[in-house]
């Protein structure tokens, strides 16, 4: 494997770590009643490659799955996402 594939690999496992852990940290903060992580924050963090951490996140413990106001940004951050990394990896139409 590469340095460029395995330290984007890294980039996206850490940073998907990182984003399960906020939006679980989330969930809880607003079962409690506590302050929350801003939803620019959640989303920022999408677009840097937490998004599949997220998205595990808040499919396991049923955060923002109904909220569309916060689901359609947050599809657009992992697509952009996606693209950008398939760009920076050489992919290629055609």
């Amino acid at each position: 494997m590469d340095a460029p594939w395995l330290a984007m690999a890294a980039w996206l496992i850490a940073a998907s770590l990182v984003g399960l852990v906020i939006a679980a940290i989330d969930k809880r903060q607003a079962q409690r009643g506590l302050g929350r992580v801003p939803e620019a924050a959640l989303l920022a963090l999408a677009l840097l490659g937490g998004w599949p951490g997220e998205l595990v996140a808040f499919l396991v413990v049923r955060h923002k799955t109904r909220k569309a106001a916060f689901l359609v940004p947050f599809v657009l951050c992992a697509l952009v996402n996606g693209l950008v990394l398939a760009w920076l990896l050489g992919v290629r139409p055609g």
